[in-house]
């Protein structure tokens, strides 16, 4: 490898990890709210609450990389051209040729990337997120016992707490057990525990108190008690197994459901739609690069604006990428909607392609129109607000 291409590919491998890294955090960040509610209503810690939601990051990554390598692909060509750099190249008789091929190889590594997290790593933890939400909704303390609240867990038996602190711990315990068909039992305590031993599930309660009462007739009895131990184990809910959707689902199974695969016999059509887009996201890597390079891979002077290029780079990487969500959005069994999958990055790879290797017009007629645009309404907003501010002066 060349020093001008490492050169080049070590800028943009910094942009790059700077870009992806922020990007993914700020859409992370808003995933996580959504989950909140593991923390506030499920009992979690923050620990588990931020493990838990972490298992998503692989597909958050795999959504916003190729958003991250057009920023980063811009900021470097940008760089290059402010540099005069390009203009170095250029000068020297190198061709543009020369900055497209770290460029390409960047957008391959990228696109290695997004194919590895999409179909291996991707799934496999969003499929862990959903074990993991199953097995927290299943949770007794979660959904049982609830601060200021009287609730019921089966016939004849009624938890209360006053609070529970971050570290599990449950102050104010009343328990109320009429399950007996002669006695009924009150526990109360000063603070109780969930105990995991022996494969059993108990409630070790502190410094209280048990009340014996006879349903028919007889007196009170009271024993205080330092430790007492309740068996909860037969109430304990059953945490069922967990329904994968179709993003959740290995490449393997999406190939080959089982016979017996009950959401996989109702739902073929978001299975094939899922499996052709896992291996179609890969191919935006491939299409963003070109067409960032399209538009910003020719030297030019100081004089020449890169704004309305840089404008027009994003504005195509963002339309192409809507594009491919609408398919995604109706795209069925149809063997014809499932290839747009396909056709619309390639589609969009070949026109910058086009513009690239044009040797008579760095860009198309189409392009350099959209450019015109862009530039005239740039300077049709600058004269206004010129206008405005030689008003106010005045």
């Amino acid at each position: 490898m060349k020093t001008l291409e490492r050169y080049i590919i070590r800028r943009t491998l910094y942009a790059f990890t700077l870009t992806i890294a922020a990007m993914t955090g700020v859409v992370w960040a808003t995933q996580a709210l959504r989950q909140l509610d593991l923390v506030t209503s499920k009992g979690q810690t923050i620990v588990q609450f931020v493990g838990i939601t972490m298992l998503a990051l692989p597909f958050l990554i795999m959504i916003v990389a190729p958003f991250a390598l057009m920023l980063a692909l811009i900021l470097v060509l940008n760089a290059l051209s402010g540099d005069s750099e390009l203009i170095v190249i250029d000068a020297s008789g190198g061709s543009r040729f020369l900055v497209l091929k770290p460029v390409m190889i960047f957008s391959v590594a990228v696109m290695l990337l997004i194919a590895g997290l999409s179909l291996y790593v991707a799934p496999g933890g969003l499929a862990q997120l959903r074990t993991e939400i199953t097995r927290v909704r299943a949770d007794l303390v979660a959904n049982i016992v609830k601060p200021g609240k009287f609730i019921t867990v089966e016939s004849g038996l009624t938890f209360h707490i006053r609070n529970r602190s971050g570290n599990g711990t449950l102050d104010g315990l009343l328990l109320h057990d009429t399950r007996d068909g002669e006695t009924a039992f009150t526990y109360q305590a000063d603070t109780g525990n969930i105990v995991e031993a022996a494969d059993r599930t108990l409630l070790v309660m502190q410094n209280g108190t048990i009340q014996r009462r006879p349903k028919q007739e007889g007196d009170i009895s009271i024993v205080r008690f330092q430790s007492y131990a309740f068996d909860l184990s037969n109430l304990i809910p059953e945490a069922g197994e967990p329904v994968f959707k179709a993003s959740e689902r290995t490449t393997a199974n999406l190939l080959a459901p089982g016979r017996n695969d009950a959401y996989a016999l109702n739902n073929a059509d978001k299975l094939a739609k899922e499996l052709h887009e896992r291996f179609s996201q890969p191919l935006y890597a491939i299409a963003f690069g070109l067409i960032v390079f399209a538009f910003l891979g020719k030297a030019r002077t100081t004089r020449q604006g890169r704004g309305t290029a840089i404008v027009g780079a994003i504005a195509c990487c963002v339309i192409l990428r809507t594009s491919g969500f609408g398919v995604t959005a109706i795209a069925g069994v149809s063997n014809v909607l499932l290839s747009l999958l396909y056709i619309v990055p390639i589609a969009g790879s070949a026109l910058a392609l086009v513009s690239i290797f044009n040797e008579r017009r760095t860009q198309p007629r189409w392009l350099r129109t959209l450019h015109q645009s862009f530039q005239d309404r740039l300077e049709a907003i600058s004269n206004r607000l010129n206008n405005k501010q030689a008003g106010g002066a005045s």
